[in-house]
């Protein structure tokens, strides 16, 4: 696992950098999507997510859901496109399990996209992702988490 500047970011996920998303193939055609430790850092304590329908089709690089806290609003933006099959019901009653568990519990959706094979290659592996995650750090002036 790799941590950059105090933030963990597991080897076996596939990264979005720019929106500090992370992917976990589930192997069966769909893939489980998150907030970054990083995210959840600079978004300090979540207050609020609203996901989109189960059923809904979401293009690529639009929400799949609406994160809150007490300093920032914005949307969980998807590299792929796809259908949302599975929402976080638990994340709903209790945001702040993105924060406590970014990568198990505080998951954000599951979706069945469009074209994975296709998306994969523009995602960072997280053996690969310490670099790229120092360079947006410094860029955002992020000092880490924790």
């Amino acid at each position: 696992m790799a941590t950059v500047r105090g933030c963990e970011l597991p080897d076996d996920l596939l990264y979005d950098v720019e929106n500090n998303i992370w992917y976990r193939d589930n192997g069966d055609g769909t893939v489980t999507i998150g907030m970054t430790a990083v995210a959840s850092a600079m978004a300090g304590q979540l207050v609020a997510y609203t996901p989109k329908k189960v059923g809904k089709t979401v293009k690529p690089g639009k929400s799949c859901a609406t994160i809150e806290s007490g300093k920032w609003v914005g949307p969980a933006k998807l590299a792929s496109g796809g259908e949302v099959i599975e929402i976080n019901d638990a994340l709903s009653g209790d945001p702040t399990l993105a924060n406590a568990e970014p990568y198990g519990a505080g998951w954000l959706v599951k979706v069945k996209p469009d074209d994975w094979d296709g998306t994969k290659g523009g995602l960072t592996p997280g053996s690969d992702i310490a670099g790229p995650y120092e360079a947006k750090m410094e860029a955002d002036g992020f000092a880490g988490c924790g």
